[in-house]
């Protein structure tokens, strides 16, 4: 939690484009939470020009629009694979706070993660200053990295 705190306090105050990201495997479960925060007027924009219509006045979780098109919009936008496996965001919450996207998604059947390849396309098209910060906490193994408008991706090796 601290970790969102310092990063929300850092994006509003800095002058950057920014996303954050943390992925954190809870191995009960077999799975991956992942949090996704960004500015909403910019995913707003970078969704429709990515060919999806999501109006501000209907964006609701209730919406089956809303999902769908946030649905497409994550999956050309955001990959995790683990193990050499392509993952599949499962959309648990979301939200809109103070025109912040807050994005609650899953990953689930993910055994022993060994290795995990992290791409983050977000506004990466709209803002050459484009910062999606990333941060992973596999069990004992914890690392952050920016990725950028050049560098869209990151291989993690676990053990």
């Amino acid at each position: 939690m601290i970790k969102i705190l310092f990063f929300s306090l850092w994006v509003m105050f800095h002058p950057v484009h920014v996303t954050f990201t943390s992925i954190d495997y809870v191995p009960e479960s077999v799975s991956f939470k992942v949090f996704i925060r960004m500015n909403f007027d910019d995913f707003l924009l970078d969704c429709s020009r990515n060919g999806g219509l999501i109006k501000r006045e209907v964006f609701s979780s209730e919406n089956p629009a809303t999902i769908k098109a946030l649905e497409k919009y994550l999956s050309d936008k955001f990959h995790i694979n683990a193990n050499g496996n392509q993952l599949v965001a499962i959309i648990n919450d979301l939200k809109v706070i103070d025109n912040e996207l807050n994005i609650d998604l899953i990953y689930r059947n993910v055994k022993n993660p060994e290795s995990l390849i992290v791409k983050s396309y977000f506004m990466t098209s709209l803002y050459s200053d484009q910062s999606n910060m990333v941060i992973i906490k596999i069990n004992d193994f914890e690392k952050g990295v920016k990725l950028t408008s050049y560098l869209t991706e990151q291989t993690f090796k676990i053990k």
